[in-house]
Protein backbone atom coordinates (compact mmCIF):
# COMPACT_ATOMS: atom_id res chain seq x y z
CA UNK A 1 0.00 0.00 0.00
CA UNK A 2 1.95 3.25 -1.23
CA UNK A 3 0.44 6.47 -0.21
CA UNK A 4 1.91 9.78 -1.16
CA UNK A 5 4.63 11.80 -0.06
CA UNK A 6 4.79 14.81 2.06
CA UNK A 7 5.76 16.80 -1.32
CA UNK A 8 3.01 15.32 -3.66
CA UNK A 9 0.55 16.55 -0.91
CA UNK A 10 1.55 20.02 -1.08
CA UNK A 11 1.85 20.13 -4.61
CA UNK A 12 -1.95 18.60 -4.73
CA UNK A 13 -2.53 20.93 -2.06
CA UNK A 14 -1.15 23.95 -4.33
CA UNK A 15 -2.87 23.03 -7.15
CA UNK A 16 -6.17 22.38 -5.91
CA UNK A 17 -5.91 26.03 -4.34
CA UNK A 18 -5.21 27.56 -8.08
CA UNK A 19 -8.27 25.41 -9.34
CA UNK A 20 -7.47 22.27 -11.38
CA UNK A 21 -8.37 19.15 -10.57
CA UNK A 22 -6.17 16.22 -9.08
CA UNK A 23 -6.59 12.74 -9.19
CA UNK A 24 -4.97 10.01 -7.95
CA UNK A 25 -4.08 6.82 -9.99
CA UNK A 26 -5.96 3.23 -7.83
CA UNK A 27 -2.87 0.79 -8.69
CA UNK A 28 0.20 3.00 -9.42
CA UNK A 29 -0.86 5.67 -6.85
CA UNK A 30 0.79 8.30 -9.38
CA UNK A 31 -0.61 12.16 -9.42
CA UNK A 32 -2.56 13.22 -12.38
CA UNK A 33 -3.35 17.48 -12.50
CA UNK A 34 -5.47 19.13 -15.41
CA UNK A 35 -7.34 22.49 -15.46
CA UNK A 36 -10.65 22.32 -14.11
CA UNK A 37 -12.22 22.98 -18.26
CA UNK A 38 -15.44 24.29 -16.73
CA UNK A 39 -13.30 27.11 -14.74
CA UNK A 40 -10.55 27.76 -16.75
CA UNK A 41 -12.30 30.39 -18.50
CA UNK A 42 -8.43 31.94 -18.86
CA UNK A 43 -6.38 29.12 -19.43
CA UNK A 44 -5.29 27.84 -22.88
CA UNK A 45 -6.68 23.90 -22.17
CA UNK A 46 -5.15 23.15 -25.58
CA UNK A 47 -1.80 21.97 -24.45
CA UNK A 48 -3.46 19.70 -21.82
CA UNK A 49 -5.35 17.92 -24.47
CA UNK A 50 -3.49 14.85 -24.48
CA UNK A 51 -3.98 14.61 -20.70
CA UNK A 52 -7.15 15.30 -20.88
CA UNK A 53 -7.80 12.21 -23.27
CA UNK A 54 -6.09 10.21 -21.53
CA UNK A 55 -8.12 10.52 -18.24
CA UNK A 56 -11.48 10.65 -20.09
CA UNK A 57 -9.98 7.07 -21.49
CA UNK A 58 -8.94 5.84 -18.13
CA UNK A 59 -11.35 7.83 -16.08
CA UNK A 60 -12.53 4.54 -13.65
CA UNK A 61 -8.62 3.84 -12.78
CA UNK A 62 -8.34 7.17 -10.81
CA UNK A 63 -9.96 8.98 -7.30
CA UNK A 64 -10.20 12.71 -7.70
CA UNK A 65 -8.91 14.62 -4.80
CA UNK A 66 -11.03 17.41 -4.53
CA UNK A 67 -10.98 20.85 -3.51
CA UNK A 68 -13.05 22.24 -0.50
CA UNK A 69 -16.16 23.81 -1.05
CA UNK A 70 -17.29 27.38 -0.09
CA UNK A 71 -19.01 26.11 3.13
CA UNK A 72 -15.67 24.63 3.88
CA UNK A 73 -13.34 27.24 2.66
CA UNK A 74 -15.70 29.52 4.69
CA UNK A 75 -15.10 27.31 7.60
CA UNK A 76 -11.32 27.17 7.41
CA UNK A 77 -11.08 31.14 7.69
CA UNK A 78 -13.39 31.34 10.69
CA UNK A 79 -10.42 28.70 11.92
CA UNK A 80 -8.24 31.04 11.66
CA UNK A 81 -9.93 34.14 12.74
CA UNK A 82 -9.94 32.04 16.09
CA UNK A 83 -6.19 31.73 16.02
CA UNK A 84 -6.22 35.76 16.41
CA UNK A 85 -5.83 37.46 20.35
CA UNK A 86 -9.56 38.63 21.06
CA UNK A 87 -7.73 42.09 21.76
CA UNK A 88 -6.46 42.11 18.40
CA UNK A 89 -7.99 45.10 15.25
CA UNK A 90 -7.44 42.59 12.35
CA UNK A 91 -9.59 39.78 14.49
CA UNK A 92 -12.88 41.92 14.15
CA UNK A 93 -12.14 43.17 11.42
CA UNK A 94 -11.98 39.51 9.61
CA UNK A 95 -15.10 38.91 11.50
CA UNK A 96 -17.15 42.01 10.25
CA UNK A 97 -15.14 40.55 6.38
CA UNK A 98 -16.76 37.25 6.72
CA UNK A 99 -20.70 38.82 7.67
CA UNK A 100 -20.73 41.12 4.60
CA UNK A 101 -22.02 40.56 1.29
CA UNK A 102 -19.10 38.69 -0.57
CA UNK A 103 -17.53 37.17 2.55
CA UNK A 104 -14.66 35.64 0.14
CA UNK A 105 -14.02 38.88 -1.49
CA UNK A 106 -14.36 40.62 2.08
CA UNK A 107 -12.10 38.50 3.90
CA UNK A 108 -8.74 38.70 1.32
CA UNK A 109 -9.21 42.48 1.30
CA UNK A 110 -8.69 42.89 5.10
CA UNK A 111 -5.95 39.77 5.30
CA UNK A 112 -4.39 41.31 2.77
CA UNK A 113 -4.17 44.42 4.67
CA UNK A 114 -3.24 42.93 7.64
CA UNK A 115 0.64 42.73 8.00
CA UNK A 116 2.07 39.90 9.42
CA UNK A 117 -1.67 38.07 9.74
CA UNK A 118 -0.86 38.23 5.96
CA UNK A 119 1.78 35.83 6.44
CA UNK A 120 -0.21 33.39 9.24
CA UNK A 121 -2.95 33.38 7.21
CA UNK A 122 -0.76 31.42 4.10
CA UNK A 123 0.75 29.27 6.53
CA UNK A 124 -2.57 28.33 8.06
CA UNK A 125 -4.59 27.93 5.04
CA UNK A 126 -1.60 25.90 3.51
CA UNK A 127 -1.60 23.63 6.20
CA UNK A 128 -5.47 22.92 6.22
CA UNK A 129 -5.14 22.09 2.41
CA UNK A 130 -2.75 19.75 3.09
CA UNK A 131 -4.95 18.29 6.31
CA UNK A 132 -7.70 18.25 3.89
CA UNK A 133 -5.81 16.47 0.64
CA UNK A 134 -4.14 14.01 2.89
CA UNK A 135 -7.64 12.97 4.65
CA UNK A 136 -8.61 12.11 1.38
CA UNK A 137 -6.10 10.21 0.11
CA UNK A 138 -6.23 8.30 3.53
CA UNK A 139 -9.57 7.40 2.01
CA UNK A 140 -8.84 6.29 -0.60
CA UNK A 141 -5.50 4.28 0.27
Amino acid sequence: MASLSPEQIKEIADYLDMGFRCFWHSENKQVFIVPDVNNAMFMDTDVWDEDLKKLEENFLDYQEINRMDSRESFEMMEDFIETIPDSSRIKTNLINALNRRKPFREFRAEIDDSGDYREEWFAFKDQKLQEWVSEQVKRFD
